[in-house]
């Protein structure tokens, strides 16, 4: 088979990161060589491998915009933009830092306290600390104003009681930061009396519950906060700030490349299986190429504005909800192949078995695409 081109430069790249993405793809090349790991769909949520997460560590390719001082290389968003786009295109086995690095570096750096920053960025950045994220519960998905998790003061700390779901990793991380409501909710605000904590996995009074897939998988994870302690020096933020926190941590969530392309190694694959003949030609490849493209340049663009720090909640929406639906697109154009034991190979039917599997999760995950349009319509001003 041919091999697929990957990802072109986007606007504002220079030669340094020309080079980045180069020196990144050969790194690739020799561990798929040495059989390291199989290109995988969805590999960013579902491919835990601390071992291939070691080896980016030891090449600086976590906590690549965590300032040095704090055990970081001090790199720019662009730069990381490179290298995690590189990894997904290639369907690496990222999942083990991938919460902590985009979500949980940057909300660090934002709210953290000094002693925080100190003891979390470093083990981030070195491959050897695992975060999950604690915000949807059983009846409040999208919806986070009506969490039920409470945190009540008592000597020394906070005592948390509640649940939480679809935690992807908590059977393998550390710790998460956990929203909890600290004061009763306003009818008139109810986003206020809301405040984060962070929680680890392997303290008293929290259980993690497997949610196994239909498919047999499991990524997903049901945590259970009985009378959970957590001492003052672990309170995330200020008590009361929960939600501007909250919203701010979900724009790294919604802005990343993972959320176009968790199956463009299924769409890599079926483009060289066409380029070699053994599928027809078809204008609806060429479309989803295009609008894969498209949404290449979108992300690129958010990655600069958070270079910039300027507001990306908007366009990180946007990208998210046109990411997420083109992923389930490819998935339903590769469903049509997915009979023909003839003419294609086991592991591109693999791929495609898994990219429908997945499907149902990708625009929920992170916020339904109902609720980002709705975030849109206010960022724009329609509402």
């Amino acid at each position: 088979m041919a091999a697929p081109r990957l990802m072109p430069p986007v606007r504002g790249e220079t030669a340094q990161t020309r080079a980045l993405r180069a020196e990144v793809r050969a790194f690739l090349a020799e561990q798929r060589a040495a059989g390291a790991y199989t290109p995988a769909v969805d590999a960013w949520l579902c491919g835990w491998d601390e071992r291939f997460t070691a080896a980016l560590a030891a090449r600086g390719w976590i906590g690549m915009t965590v300032p040095k001082e704090y055990g970081g290389r001090g790199r720019s968003h662009l730069e990381r933009f490179v290298v995690t786009e590189e990894l997904l295109a290639a369907g690496a086995p990222v999942a083990a830092h991938w919460i902590a690095d985009r979500q949980i570096v940057p909300a660090l750096l934002k709210y953290g306290t000094e002693e925080q920053k100190r003891r979390f960025l470093p083990r981030i950045a070195a491959g050897e600390c695992f975060f999950g994220i604690g915000m949807s519960e059983p009846d409040s998905g999208s919806d986070l104003a009506s969490v039920r998790t409470r945190a009540v003061q008592v000597d020394g700390g906070w005592k948390l009681t509640g649940t939480k779901v679809w935690t992807s990793g908590a059977h393998h991380a550390h710790a998460f930061i956990v929203l909890a409501r600290t004061a009763p909710v306003d009818p008139a605000n109810r986003h206020a009396g809301l405040s984060q904590f962070i929680v680890h996995f392997d303290a008293p009074g929290v259980q993690v519950r497997p949610i196994v897939s239909m498919n047999g998988r499991h990524h997903f994870n049901e945590v259970i906060l009985d009378d959970a302690f957590v001492p003052d020096d672990m309170v995330f933020g200020r008590i009361g700030n929960g939600w501007q926190q909250v919203t701010s941590e979900l724009s790294f969530e919604r802005s990343g490349p993972e959320r176009l392309l968790s199956t463009f190694v299924l769409l890599a694959d079926l483009a060289g299986r066409t380029a070699d003949g053994v599928l027809p030609r078809d204008a609806g490849l060429g479309r989803l190429v295009a609008r894969v493209a498209a949404l290449h340049h979108m992300s690129g663009a958010v990655a600069g504005a958070l270079e910039r720090q300027e507001p990306a909640e908007v366009p990180a929406a946007v990208v998210k909800v046109l990411g997420t639906t083109t992923e389930g697109d490819i998935a339903e154009y590769a469903d049509q192949y997915s009979g023909d034991d003839g003419g294609l190979p086991a592991a591109t039917r693999e791929l495609i078995t898994a990219a429908v599997d997945q499907r149902p999760g990708f625009t929920l995950r992170g916020g339904t695409n109902e609720i980002l349009r709705g975030v849109i319509a206010r960022g724009l001003g329609l509402r």
